[in-house]
Protein backbone atom coordinates (compact mmCIF):
# COMPACT_ATOMS: atom_id res chain seq x y z
CA UNK A 1 0.00 0.00 0.00
CA UNK A 2 1.56 3.46 -0.83
CA UNK A 3 1.52 6.01 1.64
CA UNK A 4 -0.93 8.29 0.70
CA UNK A 5 -3.24 5.41 0.08
CA UNK A 6 -2.37 4.00 3.83
CA UNK A 7 -3.69 7.60 5.18
CA UNK A 8 -6.28 7.36 2.77
CA UNK A 9 -7.99 4.40 4.91
CA UNK A 10 -6.79 5.91 8.25
CA UNK A 11 -8.78 9.20 7.64
CA UNK A 12 -11.76 6.37 6.72
CA UNK A 13 -11.41 4.06 9.67
CA UNK A 14 -11.10 6.72 12.27
CA UNK A 15 -14.29 8.12 10.53
CA UNK A 16 -16.51 5.35 10.56
CA UNK A 17 -15.62 4.62 13.43
CA UNK A 18 -15.94 7.94 15.63
CA UNK A 19 -12.61 7.06 16.49
CA UNK A 20 -9.64 4.49 16.35
CA UNK A 21 -6.41 3.81 18.49
CA UNK A 22 -2.90 3.40 17.47
CA UNK A 23 -2.89 -0.15 17.91
CA UNK A 24 -6.37 -0.99 16.29
CA UNK A 25 -4.56 1.33 13.72
CA UNK A 26 -1.76 -0.54 13.33
CA UNK A 27 -2.98 -4.14 13.38
CA UNK A 28 -5.58 -3.25 10.73
CA UNK A 29 -3.43 -1.79 8.30
CA UNK A 30 -0.25 -4.16 8.66
CA UNK A 31 1.71 -1.10 9.84
CA UNK A 32 4.08 -0.34 12.47
CA UNK A 33 2.40 1.71 15.38
CA UNK A 34 5.84 4.28 14.80
CA UNK A 35 4.49 4.77 11.65
CA UNK A 36 0.94 5.01 12.04
CA UNK A 37 1.69 7.63 14.86
CA UNK A 38 3.63 9.47 11.95
CA UNK A 39 1.33 9.64 9.56
CA UNK A 40 -1.39 10.64 12.15
CA UNK A 41 0.85 13.63 12.84
CA UNK A 42 0.50 14.22 9.40
CA UNK A 43 -3.24 14.05 8.94
CA UNK A 44 -3.84 15.90 11.92
CA UNK A 45 -1.47 18.62 10.79
CA UNK A 46 -3.65 18.43 7.16
CA UNK A 47 -6.66 18.88 9.43
CA UNK A 48 -8.32 15.22 8.38
CA UNK A 49 -8.31 13.88 11.50
CA UNK A 50 -7.60 14.96 15.78
CA UNK A 51 -4.86 12.96 17.67
CA UNK A 52 -6.47 12.30 20.94
CA UNK A 53 -4.60 10.09 23.68
CA UNK A 54 -3.64 7.02 22.46
CA UNK A 55 -5.39 7.67 18.68
CA UNK A 56 -7.30 9.75 16.55
CA UNK A 57 -10.73 11.01 16.44
CA UNK A 58 -12.74 12.35 13.46
CA UNK A 59 -11.76 16.27 12.82
CA UNK A 60 -13.89 18.84 15.10
CA UNK A 61 -16.40 20.63 13.35
CA UNK A 62 -18.87 23.06 15.09
CA UNK A 63 -21.52 21.12 14.88
CA UNK A 64 -19.65 17.88 15.53
CA UNK A 65 -20.09 16.26 18.53
CA UNK A 66 -17.96 13.43 20.03
CA UNK A 67 -19.69 9.96 21.88
CA UNK A 68 -19.45 9.71 25.82
CA UNK A 69 -17.62 6.78 25.09
CA UNK A 70 -15.14 8.63 23.28
CA UNK A 71 -14.90 12.03 26.10
CA UNK A 72 -14.56 9.32 28.43
CA UNK A 73 -11.00 7.83 27.59
CA UNK A 74 -9.70 11.46 26.77
CA UNK A 75 -7.27 13.62 29.05
CA UNK A 76 -8.61 11.23 31.47
CA UNK A 77 -5.45 12.61 33.88
CA UNK A 78 -5.79 16.06 33.75
CA UNK A 79 -9.80 15.47 34.70
CA UNK A 80 -8.84 13.50 37.86
CA UNK A 81 -6.15 16.78 38.17
CA UNK A 82 -9.00 19.26 37.93
CA UNK A 83 -11.78 17.10 40.31
CA UNK A 84 -8.95 17.00 43.21
CA UNK A 85 -9.22 20.97 42.78
CA UNK A 86 -12.67 21.51 42.42
CA UNK A 87 -13.39 19.25 45.45
CA UNK A 88 -12.19 21.96 47.74
CA UNK A 89 -14.92 24.25 46.67
CA UNK A 90 -17.41 22.04 48.46
CA UNK A 91 -19.04 22.71 51.92
CA UNK A 92 -21.30 21.19 54.27
CA UNK A 93 -25.14 21.29 53.66
CA UNK A 94 -24.64 22.61 49.75
CA UNK A 95 -26.98 22.21 47.18
CA UNK A 96 -24.97 21.16 44.29
CA UNK A 97 -25.86 20.82 40.45
CA UNK A 98 -23.27 18.12 38.52
CA UNK A 99 -23.53 19.13 34.89
CA UNK A 100 -23.35 15.65 32.55
CA UNK A 101 -20.02 15.33 31.36
CA UNK A 102 -17.02 13.12 31.91
CA UNK A 103 -14.97 15.79 33.51
CA UNK A 104 -18.04 16.57 36.11
CA UNK A 105 -18.19 12.39 36.60
CA UNK A 106 -14.46 12.80 37.97
CA UNK A 107 -15.76 15.72 40.24
CA UNK A 108 -18.45 13.22 41.67
CA UNK A 109 -16.31 10.46 42.51
CA UNK A 110 -14.10 12.77 44.30
CA UNK A 111 -17.59 13.66 46.66
CA UNK A 112 -17.17 12.56 50.13
CA UNK A 113 -19.87 9.70 50.71
CA UNK A 114 -21.11 11.39 53.78
CA UNK A 115 -24.44 13.56 53.31
CA UNK A 116 -22.89 16.76 53.68
CA UNK A 117 -24.13 17.87 50.80
CA UNK A 118 -27.62 17.16 48.26
CA UNK A 119 -26.71 16.65 44.46
CA UNK A 120 -28.20 17.23 41.72
CA UNK A 121 -27.70 16.02 38.41
CA UNK A 122 -28.88 15.39 35.05
CA UNK A 123 -26.94 12.71 34.35
CA UNK A 124 -27.89 8.92 35.40
CA UNK A 125 -24.12 8.07 35.63
CA UNK A 126 -23.64 10.28 37.70
CA UNK A 127 -26.59 9.68 39.92
CA UNK A 128 -25.73 6.56 40.36
CA UNK A 129 -21.85 7.44 41.54
CA UNK A 130 -23.06 10.34 43.28
CA UNK A 131 -25.70 8.00 45.12
CA UNK A 132 -23.16 6.15 47.56
CA UNK A 133 -23.85 5.65 51.45
CA UNK A 134 -25.67 8.75 53.10
CA UNK A 135 -24.97 11.22 50.34
CA UNK A 136 -29.00 12.17 48.82
CA UNK A 137 -29.00 12.69 45.02
CA UNK A 138 -32.11 13.97 42.57
CA UNK A 139 -32.70 13.71 38.79
CA UNK A 140 -33.72 16.39 36.85
CA UNK A 141 -36.03 13.57 34.75
CA UNK A 142 -36.34 14.22 30.91
CA UNK A 143 -35.48 12.77 27.57
CA UNK A 144 -31.90 10.98 27.32
CA UNK A 145 -29.09 11.63 24.95
CA UNK A 146 -28.23 8.09 23.80
CA UNK A 147 -25.11 10.17 22.75
CA UNK A 148 -23.86 12.32 25.71
CA UNK A 149 -26.03 10.42 27.95
CA UNK A 150 -27.85 13.48 29.51
CA UNK A 151 -31.67 14.24 30.39
CA UNK A 152 -33.19 17.03 28.52
CA UNK A 153 -36.09 18.33 27.10
CA UNK A 154 -39.39 20.04 28.74
CA UNK A 155 -39.45 17.44 31.80
CA UNK A 156 -35.88 18.54 32.87
CA UNK A 157 -36.13 22.12 32.15
CA UNK A 158 -39.25 22.38 34.09
CA UNK A 159 -37.21 21.13 37.01
CA UNK A 160 -34.49 23.42 36.48
CA UNK A 161 -37.01 26.38 36.33
CA UNK A 162 -38.01 25.44 39.87
CA UNK A 163 -34.76 24.64 41.93
CA UNK A 164 -32.01 26.43 42.80
CA UNK A 165 -28.73 25.45 43.59
CA UNK A 166 -25.10 26.38 45.84
CA UNK A 167 -22.98 25.32 43.52
CA UNK A 168 -22.76 24.20 39.68
CA UNK A 169 -19.78 22.10 38.49
CA UNK A 170 -20.32 22.68 34.81
CA UNK A 171 -18.67 21.36 31.84
CA UNK A 172 -18.46 22.75 27.99
CA UNK A 173 -16.96 21.04 24.93
CA UNK A 174 -15.54 24.61 24.20
CA UNK A 175 -14.90 27.87 25.33
CA UNK A 176 -13.31 31.08 23.25
CA UNK A 177 -12.58 33.86 25.08
CA UNK A 178 -14.84 36.14 21.96
CA UNK A 179 -17.93 33.34 21.46
CA UNK A 180 -17.93 32.10 25.32
CA UNK A 181 -18.75 28.75 26.37
CA UNK A 182 -20.44 27.04 23.18
CA UNK A 183 -21.79 23.21 22.46
CA UNK A 184 -23.23 20.93 20.08
CA UNK A 185 -27.00 20.27 20.70
CA UNK A 186 -29.49 23.42 21.22
CA UNK A 187 -31.39 20.60 23.88
CA UNK A 188 -28.17 20.59 25.99
CA UNK A 189 -27.58 23.98 25.54
CA UNK A 190 -31.05 24.95 27.14
CA UNK A 191 -30.16 23.06 30.08
CA UNK A 192 -26.64 24.46 31.04
CA UNK A 193 -28.36 27.84 30.46
CA UNK A 194 -30.96 27.12 33.05
CA UNK A 195 -27.83 25.80 35.42
CA UNK A 196 -26.01 29.03 35.02
CA UNK A 197 -29.53 31.30 35.37
CA UNK A 198 -30.27 29.14 38.61
CA UNK A 199 -26.89 28.46 40.24
CA UNK A 200 -25.06 31.40 43.02
CA UNK A 201 -21.59 30.03 42.32
CA UNK A 202 -20.39 28.60 38.87
CA UNK A 203 -17.45 26.68 38.18
CA UNK A 204 -16.46 25.70 35.10
CA UNK A 205 -14.24 22.38 35.18
CA UNK A 206 -12.09 21.99 31.94
CA UNK A 207 -8.97 20.49 30.41
CA UNK A 208 -7.12 22.95 28.13
CA UNK A 209 -8.54 20.51 25.14
CA UNK A 210 -11.30 22.62 25.57
CA UNK A 211 -9.59 26.46 25.35
CA UNK A 212 -9.66 28.73 21.91
CA UNK A 213 -12.78 26.09 20.41
CA UNK A 214 -15.97 26.84 18.97
CA UNK A 215 -19.12 25.42 18.93
CA UNK A 216 -22.86 25.73 17.50
CA UNK A 217 -24.55 26.81 20.31
CA UNK A 218 -23.90 29.45 22.81
CA UNK A 219 -25.25 28.67 26.47
CA UNK A 220 -22.88 31.26 28.57
CA UNK A 221 -20.54 34.31 28.80
CA UNK A 222 -17.05 34.65 30.37
CA UNK A 223 -18.80 36.48 32.92
CA UNK A 224 -21.34 33.90 34.13
CA UNK A 225 -18.69 32.05 35.31
CA UNK A 226 -16.80 32.42 38.87
CA UNK A 227 -13.90 30.02 38.90
CA UNK A 228 -12.53 28.15 36.31
CA UNK A 229 -10.21 25.25 37.03
CA UNK A 230 -8.03 23.74 34.35
CA UNK A 231 -5.45 21.24 34.21
CA UNK A 232 -2.71 23.51 31.70
CA UNK A 233 -1.19 26.56 32.72
CA UNK A 234 -2.67 28.92 30.42
CA UNK A 235 -1.07 31.81 28.76
CA UNK A 236 -0.62 35.34 30.53
CA UNK A 237 -2.89 36.63 27.16
CA UNK A 238 -5.38 34.46 27.97
CA UNK A 239 -5.56 34.56 31.30
CA UNK A 240 -5.35 37.77 31.52
CA UNK A 241 -8.75 38.06 29.28
CA UNK A 242 -10.48 35.18 31.20
CA UNK A 243 -9.69 37.25 34.35
CA UNK A 244 -10.87 40.58 33.04
CA UNK A 245 -14.50 38.79 32.53
CA UNK A 246 -14.36 39.06 36.46
CA UNK A 247 -13.30 35.10 36.28
CA UNK A 248 -11.27 33.26 39.17
CA UNK A 249 -8.37 30.94 37.30
CA UNK A 250 -7.05 28.24 38.73
CA UNK A 251 -4.82 26.61 36.06
CA UNK A 252 -1.64 24.11 36.10
CA UNK A 253 -3.24 21.65 38.55
CA UNK A 254 -2.03 18.46 36.36
CA UNK A 255 1.65 19.78 36.74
Amino acid sequence: MLPAERKRRIVELVSESDGRSVEDLSENLGYSKATIRRDLRELEDRGLIERSHGGAVPVTSVGREQTYGQREVQNLEAKRAIAERAIEELAEGQVVFFDAGTTTMEVARKVPNDGSVLAVTNSPRLAIELNDEDNEVKLTGGTLRRRTRALVGPTAESFMERTNFDVLFLGTNALDVESGLTTPNEDEARMKELMVKKSSKVILVADASKLGRRSFVKFASLEDIDLFITDDELDPATREEIESAGVDVVDGVAR
